[in-house]
């Protein structure tokens, strides 16, 4: 299933990539002949190719970095080239420390300047071009959703508007009614009209919601339609399909049983141990300097300790200690108790905690917990035992996020802001829970290059 999600979510962006590299790469072999000369540059040039290809890499992990990728983005004309720009004199600040240290790797004087003009412009005629054909002749794919159920209108919110998915909602058939309609919901029949409203509208998929149509569905109406080539269904599946989450609203003990993944892995499980203390060491030595100088300002600016330790819930229920550094005042819950951080406006932080938290030094400490074992680089972030008791008892299925240890970053971190809220714990289930049944060597590298520009962008949690 991660592998589809990847795939529905990255294909046209992956189309998009392939394409503008190409055009990255030709700008500089034509920026190559201009400038140097010559009829042939490649002949000239036996290594153009590869200095292009460096050129365009480096591009292109600054336009993934600029969040240029997004669709949505590219359909707002001034904010795609301001990204782009960015990006691109991103681009050219690690070009030039590359050229400084390797002078092999020139190619010629001004040729990355000219190329990098070049560039901008077929970077946004292409991506505005790209994002007009993409929604005017891409093939879509046409749904026709079953229920009403929350999880059935949140699919479609989750939907609307991602035209890099292809995929668009034909409308809703409520097994409780005629066809109707409210602002929410676009109810267009009953369940006897299933076969026609596919007919008529050319449906591709017809997506249940069971806890919405169990016991009610025409199976002998329905079979047939199968058997005619009508693909149906669950919608559970599908919300995991294009969301990359598992919707628990509804969900039934017997999916997760049943469902692929869940698996537990030997291998799996030593390599990540190994990484995580791999990297854990490496970090700690490299980022030394970090921690002291970090150490040293929480000090002059704030009175109290520079470490904070705080009770987390791990892997199986088991609770360790969380090493931060600490970005609040001294018993900032000494009068409240555990509370909710705000996501804005907290007095309880300190001028530099609030850069600590927006910039993840404060979590720097959590290395140690990573190399002592309570916690690994990628998983569900552990929670506050305060909490866990009271979620527990108001989410479905929380308690099996413990199942793995927590993590220093995770697939929730990495797709959701930062949340203070039951709401916002029901979301990151979601997510979580998603990550537990795919967890994998490839979707933790994934998140890992996920959580750099996260970092970067300064968003989510």
């Amino acid at each position: 299933m991660v592998k589809v999600f990847i795939h529905h979510a990255s294909r046209r962006s992956m189309t998009l990539v392939a394409c503008e590299s190409v055009f990255l790469t030709g700008a500089v072999a034509l920026s190559t002949y201009l400038l140097v000369g010559g009829a042939n540059p490649l002949a000239n040039h036996p290594l153009l190719v590869w200095k292009s290809l460096l050129i365009a890499f480096v591009c292109q992990l600054c336009l993934y970095y600029a969040d240029v990728n997004d669709f949505g983005i590219t359909a707002d004309r001034r904010e795609l080239l301001a990204r782009v720009l960015k990006a691109l004199g991103g681009s050219s600040m690690i070009l030039a420390g590359l050229y400084f240290w390797f002078p092999r790797l020139v190619i010629g004087h001004g040729v990355v300047s000219l190329a990098a003009v070049l560039a901008v412009a077929l970077v946004i005629a292409w991506r505005v071009a790209f994002y007009w054909l993409a929604r005017s002749f891409a093939p879509r794919k046409r749904f026709l959703i079953i229920g009403t159920s929350p999880t059935a209108l949140n699919f479609a919110r989750e939907l609307h508007g991602r035209d890099d998915l292809g995929v668009d909602i034909v409308g809703f058939v409520d097994p409780e009614k005629s066809a109707s309609g409210t602002a929410d919901v676009s109810v267009i029949g009953s369940l006897e009209d299933i076969p026609a409203i596919v007919r008529a509208r050319s449906v591709d998929r017809v997506i249940v919601s069971l806890a919405d149509a169990r016991g009610k569905l025409p199976m002998s109406t329905l079979l047939q339609m199968k058997l005619d080539g009508v693909t149906f269904d669950h919608l559970t599946s599908v919300y995991e399909e294009y969301t990359g989450k598992i919707a628990v609203e509804n969900l039934r003990p017997s999916w997760l049983i049943f469902a692929e993944g869940f698996r537990k892995s030997r291998g799996h499980a030593i390599v990540k141990r190994v990484t995580d203390v791999c990297f854990a060491v490496i970090a700690l030595v490299v980022l030394l300097p970090v921690l002291l100088l970090v150490a040293l300002a929480i000090r002059l600016t704030s009175r109290g300790p520079v470490l904070y330790h705080q009770r987390r819930v791990g892997q199986n229920g088991r609770l360790f200690y969380v090493h931060k550094f600490r970005s609040m005042v001294v018993d900032a819950e000494a009068a409240t108790g555990a509370v909710w951080a705000a996501k804005k406006g907290d007095s309880r932080i300190t001028p530099l905690g609030g850069f600590m938290r927006r910039s993840r030094l404060d979590e720097l400490p959590q290395l140690w917990n990573i190399l002592c074992g309570h916690m690994s680089l990628v998983g569900p972030r552990p929670e506050r035992p305060e909490f866990v008791s009271s979620l527990r008892q108001q989410i479905p299925f929380y308690a099996n996020r413990h199942i793995v240890k927590p993590g220093l970053t995770g697939w929730a971190q990495v797709r959701y802001t930062y949340g203070a809220s039951v709401e916002d714990a029901m979301e990151k289930l979601q997510y979580d829970l998603f990550y537990i049944k795919h967890m994998s060597t490839v979707l933790d590298i994934l998140i890992m290059l996920a959580t750099v520009k996260t970092v970067l962008l300064r968003k989510g949690a």
